[in-house]
Parts: C-alpha cells; sequence; structure tokens
C-alpha cells in the first residue's frame, strides 16, 4: 500500500521524533513501513481489513499534523483502537480540541470518549465525567475551565472536592484553611501546572481568578459567571451534591468528576455522583459522559492494571 503526503512539516509530526510513531506502528501492526521524500509504502502478510485500516489510520495522522498537532506513540494506540472497533473520525470532520493560550500549549483528545466529554463541556452547563484513574476526566476538565477564563467567557475559576475522606479529618491536618485544603486539591494543581506557568498560577491565585472552596463551605453560595470544578465526586453524599448543583449561578459552568470504582463512603449507594448521574440523566443542559480503560491516556501500564481491576469486577459479578 502506498500513501503519498504532500506536506512536509506534517510529515515529519506524523513520523514522530527518531521516527518514533513508524517504529511504534510498524511493532503494532507486525508490518514494515518504508518511506521515501513524501511516499510511504508499508507491506507485510496482513490479515483480511487490516489494510484498510492501517491506511485510515495514516490518513488520520496526517488529517492532525496538518492541524499542527505533535503526534505520540500513545495518541497512535488509541486511534488506532478507535478505528479497529469503528470509531474512526472523518477525515472532514472537525478534531475537538482545547487551545490555551499561555505557555503555548495546546491541549486535544486522544479517544472518541474524550472527544464527547470535550463536546459536552462545550454545549452543557453541567458535564458529569465518570471514570477510572489516568482517564483525563480531570485534565481536560481544568484545560477547558482556563480556555474560557482566558476568551472571557467565565471570570473565576472554583476548584473543590470532599475533604474528608475515608476517616480522615481535615481538623488534624496543620495550617490555616487554605493549607489544609491545599493537599485535597493537589491534583487539580498538578493538571494546571501541566498547562500554565508556577508563575501565572500563582498570580491567578493572588487575584483570586483561581479559587480553592471546600465542599462543605459552599452552602449559601451562589456562584455566578465561574467555571466550577467538583473533583473526586464519588465521596461526596446526595446532599452534598444537591447542595452543590444547586449553587450554580447565571452564566456559570460545572462539570463534576470522578471513579465510581473508588468510593470511599461507608455505603456505596451513598454515592452524591452515582445518584446524580442517574438522577438527572435527560434534563436539558446536564449529561453525563463515560469513560473507561480505552481512554486511558496516563500510561500504559496503568491502561492495564485498570483493565486487570476491571475483569476482577466482572468476574466477581458473575459468581
Amino acid at each position: 500500500m502506498r500513501i503519498v503526503i504532500d506536506d512536509e512539516n506534517a510529515l515529519r509530526l506524523m513520523c514522530g521524533l527518531n521516527d518514533a510513531n513508524i517504529k511504534y506502528i510498524e511493532r503494532m501492526c507486525g508490518i514494515d513501513i518504508f518511506y521515501k521524500g513524501n511516499t510511504i509504502e508499508f507491506d507485510g502478510d496482513l490479515p483480511e481489513g487490516q489494510s484498510e485500516v492501517i491506511t485510515q489510520l495514516f490518513q488520520q495522522m496526517v488529517d492532525l499534523a496538518q492541524k499542527g498537532y505533535e503526534i505520540d506513540y500513545f495518541q497512535v494506540q488509541l486511534m488506532y483502537d478507535d478505528i479497529c472497533k469503528g470509531k474512526g473520525l472523518s477525515f472532514e470532520a472537525p478534531v475537538e480540541h482545547i487551545a490555551i493560550r499561555v505557555d503555548g500549549r495546546i491541549v486535544q483528545p486522544k479517544s472518541s470518549n474524550q472527544r464527547a466529554y470535550l463536546t459536552a463541556m462545550r454545549d452543557r452547563q453541567v458535564v458529569f465525567g465518570i471514570g477510572p484513574a489516568g482517564t483525563g476526566k480531570t485534565f481536560l476538565a481544568i484545560a477547558k475551565a482556563l480556555e474560557q477564563l482566558q476568551s472571557g467567557q467565565v471570570h473565576k475559576i472554583v476548584l473543590t472536592r470532599p475533604v474528608v475522606e475515608a476517616g480522615e479529618s481535615l481538623g488534624f491536618l496543620p495550617g490555616d484553611l487554605t493549607q489544609k485544603i491545599s493537599p485535597y486539591l493537589r491534583p487539580l494543581y498538578d493538571a494546571m501546572e501541566m498547562l500554565i506557568s508556577l508563575h501565572t498560577l500563582r498570580k491567578m491565585e493572588e487575584q483570586g481568578v483561581i479559587e480553592i472552596a471546600p465542599l462543605a463551605y459552599m452552602r449559601g453560595r451562589s456562584l455566578q459567571s465561574a467555571f466550577i470544578i467538583l473533583d473526586e465526586a464519588q465521596n461526596t453524599t446526595k446532599s452534598q451534591m444537591k447542595m452543590f448543583l444547586t449553587r450554580i449561578g447565571f452564566g456559570a459552568k460545572a462539570v463534576i468528576t470522578g471513579d465510581v470504582t473508588q468510593i470511599d463512603l461507608p455505603q456505596k449507594s451513598s454515592s452524591g455522583l452515582l445518584h446524580a448521574s442517574r438522577l438527572l440523566d435527560g434534563i436539558t443542559g446536564i449529561e453525563s459522559v463515560y469513560l473507561n480503560s480505552e481512554d486511558v491516556v496516563r500510561s500504559m501500564l496503568v491502561k492495564r492494571i485498570v483493565d486487570a481491576y476491571e475483569k476482577e469486577t466482572e468476574t466477581e459479578t458473575k459468581t
């Protein structure tokens, strides 16, 4: 099979540093890939239909590269999996992405479910992002919040999460309220630090543009023109979730993230995330997006770990 690519820059981005993406596809598909100038050829003993899958993979890689995106092997694997499952993008369809202008970072979805998640955050006022660790729930929510803040669509970002988990008491932590809350919000800060400089982050905190708000202290507030992220929502109670959702004011957007396989409440059925995602299903302006092990982007190892736990859960359910 032969593919001709006229855009030299797109060819460079598609192949990756030291042709890392090409070498990964060779190992993944058991083929030999050759390219000279702007022509790519691949050859090998391929099963029926595999040539079409690989051709579509290369065409999608070119499509992304021509839009200026750098492509890594993990993106290649997720695109390949989507194509094999019939979820591949059409080449004319725009790829959902978030453009973060600070420090020149560009964030893009790496799976079909992540694209659905970003689309929901764009089109809905309240979004539930539910899935296991490493699927990008928090990172993409932070990126979308920063995008809307920089474009003036919201005036501040509010970060919150349950602060008492698995029997641990906030009162035993040293320092003032902000210092007590910071360890619980560290994952949110980690995501921000991947997108903007530490100096910019500190400046935004000083100006009150980024606010940390313990969930228990949000009662009675009305949040206007804010992007609100409730993280680790699987550990909220039903009453806490109701209280949080009724804080959402005019011009505000809320993203609620959580992993329902890691509920620390005494009774898992009392999780506010589980209850709200079912109760509010179908309400205009609200959408739940479910991610799974296929969307894990943290590392291949995490992907395999999540798969192992999911298989164990399925086995226990059957027995």
